[in-house]
């Protein structure tokens, strides 16, 4: 069975405007000279939390464990809709509440929630729940191949660079091209809200959410220029590679992470 197919579930999402310069869009056979190992990620977990929810620390405190596996790539996205509690989260953005309310758009589901947390952009757990979130993981790695592209991820003074394989077998649709900036860790002192005086650590924050490229199944590179990355700021760097057509954004198929874009 093809491999994409059998994870086709479409899940809508908002394509924002690429805010990147792209130095270049190259197709067919890739430059073995110069791509890099393709990394081997089985998973991506996606964590919806905010600094102003009392369920979400000890969701966080699971997350700094999860960051610290090679073989996935974790990505915390703060939500701004507990902001009218009292404490305005310091890294929420409205982009990341309307992603996380597209994942619940797919499902049917009328609310959402925190913290939760979102598996290859397929399945979904409370992010509190160890078990729950490891039987996601399972679930989500075992229903077919995990995550069929190998995507590679490199940087280099000027640029980051990434290369995307031929697929194996045919799209059922066309993939976005994510690239997710982030810094590796926050530690915030709460003053107001239902977290008053504690002081918790977020790993991997998500910073920003870009559109950088299509991918239509051939073997692909997108070079972006490391200024524009230093202005959208984080200190790391991921690419997902989503399945999508007309606004409308299916499972996660491909993803690589730079935890650290300086060394």
């Amino acid at each position: 069975m093809n491999p994409f197919l059998k994870k086709a579930l479409l899940l809508p999402a908002l394509i924002g405007a690429v805010g990147f310069g792209v130095l270049g869009i190259g197709f067919g056979e890739r430059d073995p000279a110069r791509a890099e190992e393709p990394n081997k990620v089985r998973a991506v977990l996606e964590l919806y939390t905010s600094q102003g929810c009392s369920t979400c620390p000890p969701a966080d405190a699971l997350f700094n464990q999860l960051v610290q596996d090679p073989t996935l790539v974790t990505l915390s996205f703060a939500v701004d809709y507990w902001d009218y509690l009292g404490w305005k989260d310091t890294a929420a953005r409205p982009e990341f509440t309307q992603r996380q309310r597209a994942y619940a758009d797919a499902r049917g589901d009328r609310t959402v929630y925190t913290p939760q947390m979102i598996v290859d952009g397929r399945l979904h757990a409370v992010g509190s729940d160890k078990a729950a979130v490891e039987k996601a993981i399972t679930a989500s790695t075992t229903s077919g191949p995990p995550l069929a592209v190998d995507v590679g991820l490199a940087a280099n003074a000027d640029s980051i660079t990434i290369d995307i394989p031929a697929a194996a077998e045919p799209l059922p649709e066309k993939a976005t091209v994510w690239l997710v900036l982030f810094d590796r860790s926050h530690t915030v002192p709460i003053g107001r809200g239902e977290n008053t005086g504690k002081t918790i650590t977020y790993s991997h924050v998500v910073r920003s959410l870009q559109a950088v490229g299509m991918w239509k199944g051939k073997a692909t590179r997108i070079e972006l220029p490391r200024q524009d990355l230093a202005r959208a700021k984080g200190t790391g760097c991921a690419v997902l590679v989503q399945i999508g057509k007309e606004g409308r954004l299916g499972p996660i198929v491909g993803a690589a992470i730079l935890p650290d874009l300086a060394s």
